[in-house]
């Protein structure tokens, strides 16, 4: 079947990138909220039981694995990503993360691999490789097979990563963004030269011509997660990245980033557009908002109070005490969002049922038509074109997974992919 004909069949336009004329990366043909499913992927066996004094032990030692659980945990989650290609979203997203039950995507790259010969037409979104810590030649290549082998779905993302995966691979904290930023310019170079060499601070190569190379041309779309720092967005900015503004706990640190990207962009003579924004959003329908809460609450304070930043920091002044943030690395932040830019352990390891009873209020969980409103007033009030959306956080069984999948795609989707953003509000009023 061809392309125009299958996007026919699921009702909506054939959105597949097509060579850039203008901007750094390429746009698509239509404004259409494109969505796409973020999968976690973690340990598929909750541990709950091996805390001590709150946390869970870091390094957990080889005793506490069970390889049948990690064969079942990527089974499952193939199984889940062909039922995504098959029900029409647009795509699925997945990062990289180390030693920890977190999440099993070590690779991002094996994953997108086994993937890309399980679906058809699902966008294979890394989210991203790590570049301070890796060969940027060999990551270079790698992204170009997996283009090829997707043909052309790949959408590449760049992160620096958080703190643990520095301490897993002996890497200088203080190194990580003139790492992350040479290795950005030899992939590029590697991708777009027709022979390249580099003299750089940590690589260096004399007369490379890759092969093969990405079939998109000039390359994937490269995206970049924003936590939050001032150096990331300007880094995009400058380089016309699209983004994912904030970790979605915070609405005015998500929106304090899109005014200050907003303004990098101008400045680096690029316009905003919903194509350069990508909106985390943790969903789940349901018959009610209390049924909602019983049955996905458990699962969020789970990932909240155990799994997430298991054996990490995430408090900005602690980053700063290592050289991975910057003392002014915030300094955009309006005064009421600068509690929340501090990501404070607290702030997950102590929430309550009754704190997700709170913040369930202002969240997609419930009907399916509440779901889909807040989905879309958030697509709009930030002027994004795509989300991502999580249907896993903190280890639902595999039937439940599943049931959400088909649920949402049934209910949600539709509407969703229909709907139409068409401005980015928060850069016209930065712009005032």
């Amino acid at each position: 079947m061809s392309q125009q004909r299958r996007a026919g069949k699921l009702g909506h336009l054939d959105w597949r990138w097509r060579p850039a004329s203008g901007p750094a990366h390429q746009r698509r043909l239509s404004e259409k909220i494109k969505v796409f499913v973020f999968d976690l992927l973690a340990y598929g066996e909750q541990l709950e039981h091996l805390k001590i004094d709150s946390e869970l032990p870091y390094p957990l030692p080889k005793k506490y694995f069970k390889p049948e659980v990690a064969a079942r945990t990527y089974a499952e989650h193939l199984e889940a990503w062909e039922e995504l290609d098959r029900l029409g979203y647009d795509g699925v997203g997945f990062n990289e993360h180390h030693c920890s039950p977190y999440g099993l995507m070590n690779s991002p790259n094996l994953l997108a691999a086994a993937a890309a010969q399980r679906t058809k037409r699902l966008k294979l979104l890394i989210y991203g490789n790590l570049l301070p810590l890796h060969e940027p030649l060999r990551l270079a290549e790698e992204l170009a097979m997996l283009d090829c082998m997707s043909n052309g779905r790949l959408i590449s993302g760049f992160a620096r990563g958080i703190p643990r995966e520095y301490q897993v691979h002996n890497v200088s904290l203080a190194q990580s963004r003139t790492r992350f930023e040479e290795a950005f310019d030899i992939i590029r170079k590697a991708w777009s030269e027709e022979v390249f060499s580099h003299q750089g601070e940590f690589w260096s190569y004399k007369d490379v011509a890759l092969w093969p190379r990405p079939l998109q041309r000039p390359h994937p779309p490269i995206w970049m997660p924003i936590v939050g720092s001032k150096e990331s967005i300007e880094f995009a900015a400058k380089h016309d990245l699209p983004i994912t503004p904030g970790l979605g706990r915070s609405r005015g640190l998500r929106d304090d980033i899109i005014r200050y990207y907003a303004r990098c962009l101008a400045q680096a003579g690029h316009r905003i557009t919903p194509d350069h924004l990508s909106l985390g959003i943790s969903a789940y329908v349901a018959d009610s908002k209390a049924e909602a809460l019983r049955q996905m609450g458990p699962y969020h304070l789970y990932f909240n109070r155990t799994l997430f930043s298991h054996g990490n920091f995430t408090e900005t002044e602690l980053q700063r005490q290592t050289g991975y943030a910057s003392a002014v690395s915030t300094d955009y932040v309006s005064p009421e969002n600068r509690r929340a830019a501090q990501f404070a352990r607290e702030d997950f390891r102590g929430l309550t049922m009754a704190d997700v009873e709170r913040q369930a209020e202002q969240m997609p969980w419930g009907t399916a038509a509440e779901v889909t409103e807040r989905i879309i007033e958030a697509a709009e009030s930030a002027g994004a074109g795509n989300v991502q959306i999580s249907l896993n956080r903190g280890v639902l069984p595999h039937e439940m997974f599943m049931e959400q999948i088909r649920r949402f795609a049934r209910e949600v989707l539709p509407a969703v992919q229909a709907h139409r953003v068409e401005r980015v509000p928060l850069a016209e009023e930065a712009a005032v």
